[in-house]
C-alpha cells in the first residue's frame, strides 16, 4: 500500500484547463506504473492516462491530445495537466498506484493504492 494525496481539483468552464497533483512516496513514483482515473456519478471507474516504471505514457481516447500526464521525481508528485476541458470531464479523479510495469494496465483492478479523489466540475 502506498499513501497518496490529489489536489488540484476544481470548477472550471469548458476549454478551460486544470492540473491535478499527487503527492506520493519517492519510492513509488521512480519505481512504480501510476495512473489517473475518474469516476462520474452512475458510471464506473475509468482510466484516462498512465504512466509506466520507464516512463511511457498512454491515454484513453477521450482525453489523448488534450491531457497529459508526468512525474517529478524531485517534488514526489504525479501530475495530470487537463486542456480544453469538456463538460463530459466531470467527475472525481483519483491517482493510483500499480506494480512495477513499463506499460501500465489500464484495469483499475490491477492498482493496489488508491489516493481519495479530487472533484473535477467543468461547466458550459
Amino acid at each position: 500500500q502506498v499513501h497518496l494525496v490529489e489536489s488540484g481539483g476544481g470548477s472550471v468552464q469548458a476549454g478551460g484547463s486544470l492540473r491535478l497533483s499527487c503527492e506520493a512516496p519517492s519510492h513509488a513514483l521512480k519505481l512504480l506504473c501510476m495512473a489517473w482515473f475518474r469516476q462520474a456519478p452512475g458510471k464506473e471507474r475509468e482510466g484516462v492516462a498512465f504512466i509506466g516504471t520507464n516512463g511511457a505514457t498512454f491515454y484513453a481516447d477521450s482525453v489523448e491530445g488534450r491531457f497529459s500526464i508526468s512525474r517529478d521525481n524531485v517534488k514526489n508528485t504525479l501530475y495530470l495537466q487537463m486542456n480544453s476541458l469538456q463538460t463530459g470531464d466531470t467527475a472525481t479523479y483519483y491517482c493510483a498506484a500499480g506494480g512495477v510495469l513499463f506499460v501500465p494496465p489500464r484495469d483499475a483492478k490491477a492498482y493496489g493504492s488508491w489516493g481519495q479523489g479530487t472533484q473535477v466540475t467543468v461547466s458550459s
